[in-house]
């Protein structure tokens, strides 16, 4: 294990073990209204707040407007949810992340309110302090699970509210676990006084979204004035005065094609010129997001015919999204799969027929919340894959690599991901 994710985990841990905070997800914006109260209000000082909402997608959206806004030469601070590596990937603050002394004593700051928290809201809580203290131009902030009582919905009068994706996620949070519930909790607690921008949606997602802000008084984009469109074997972003090529070494699927468009739109609003957004697309990347493993320490644990491919995708949204992608590669692709609790294994793993030439199952090291790789095996040979249990990563990538020319597609959270990206 390398030092900095020893040095991450130990940090979750001490939040863990903390007597004041709770690692169970209570939503509820009483504790954390409290603590920024005798804090002084630090989040009245974020300017230019843009939350990001919805199921699937905020990372991908985030990290585009990140991209496209800085090279306009103005600064950004970042909250982001989960990190992938390590705990500091949580907290970018315009030239760099928080290092671990700076997470450590606004923990230290935090723990003296004596307000009992859940880890979400503390660490919420680290970054709006942070955050503060920079006055970067604009704060990107990722929301949790939900949104109605989610701690990152603290601001009356934020600069814009995007909402991505939204489908059957985080039922198990819910009384009511239904898609009409999730849409509930994610837009019916919007702002009244923003630009509110609507992503792509199935069209009966968009049906029930716009009756939900019917009474909304922002301004609402529905993402009816641009769209993603292919031509001769490239992909553009189309609106009636614009239509910029998507240059990409690094975006593969639709779906975060799609994210990038939306944040193009955005970034247009935000008056960035064309030729910043051309210019700076191509630098995009999404880490643990339909990536490939170019270097590092696994690349030489295979045969050069072979490439390795990460993707944190865990819904059926999603695992649609990565398979599709997959659809179009004339090679043999090989599955590593780990998944977390509070998914649908049997749904996820159902989007991926006649894909994968075998499936290896595989436990997720150092979370507790991951499910049994043997409980993975069986509901993948419940569905007609071929499949082995293996005992890590490492035996499972040892067994697959051989001469052939494949993929090797690592699958199934971000979680995993992290592991494997750490482990390079």
């Amino acid at each position: 294990m390398s030092h900095l994710m020893s040095q991450s985990i130990n940090l979750y841990n001490q939040l863990a073990k903390s007597k004041l905070f709770k690692k169970t997800i209570n939503f509820d914006l009483k504790r954390i209204k409290t603590v920024l109260k005798k804090l002084d209000h630090p989040e009245k000082q974020l300017k230019n707040v843009i939350n990001v909402i919805g199921s699937d997608g905020k990372f991908s959206l985030l990290t585009s407007l990140k991209f496209f806004i800085e090279a306009n030469q103005q600064t950004t601070s970042a909250y982001i949810s989960p990190s992938i590596k390590n705990i500091k990937e949580r907290f970018w603050m315009g030239k760099e992340f928080l290092n671990y002394r700076e997470i450590k004593d606004t923990i230290h700051i935090i723990k003296k309110q004596k307000i009992n928290l859940t880890i979400f809201e503390v660490l919420t809580v680290v970054f709006i302090l942070n955050a503060a203290k920079r006055k970067n131009d604009f704060n990107l902030i990722e929301a949790g699970a939900l949104f109605a009582k989610d701690s990152t919905n603290l601001f009356d009068f934020p600069r814009a509210q995007v909402v991505v994706n939204i489908n059957k996620q985080h039922l198990n949070f819910l009384r009511k676990k239904t898609l009409d519930e999730v849409i509930n909790q994610k837009v019916g607690f919007l702002s009244n006084f923003t630009k509110i921008y609507v992503g792509k949606q199935k069209s009966s997602v968009l049906k029930k979204i716009k009756k939900r802000l019917k009474n909304n008084n922002s301004n609402i984009d529905y993402s009816h004035s641009w769209k993603l469109i292919k031509s001769k074997n490239n992909f553009y972003y189309k609106d009636k005065k614009n239509k910029l090529l998507l240059k990409s070494k690094y975006i593969h699927s639709k779906g975060l094609l799609i994210n990038l468009c939306l944040a193009i739109k955005i970034a247009l609003d935000l008056k960035i010129p064309k030729k910043i957004i051309l210019k700076t697309i191509p630098k995009i990347k999404y880490q643990g997001r339909l990536e490939y493993i170019n270097k590092g320490k696994i690349i030489k644990m295979i045969n050069k015919n072979e490439k390795i491919l990460i993707d944190g995708c865990h819904s059926e949204t999603s695992a649609r999204n990565l398979a599709e992608y997959l659809k179009t590669l004339n090679l043999p692709v090989y599955g590593i799969w780990g998944m977390t609790k509070n998914k649908n294994p049997d749904l996820f793993i159902k989007q991926f027929r006649g894909i994968f030439k075998k499936i290896f199952t595989v436990p997720i090291e150092n979370e507790t919340a991951a499910l049994p790789n043997t409980l993975l095996s069986r509901i993948a040979e419940k569905n007609d894959y071929r499949v082995e249990s293996s005992k890590s990563f490492e035996q499972a990538l040892k067994i697959i690599s051989s001469k052939e020319k494949k993929i090797i597609c690592v699958f199934g959270s971000l979680y995993l991901c992290g592991n494997v990206l750490n482990k390079n």
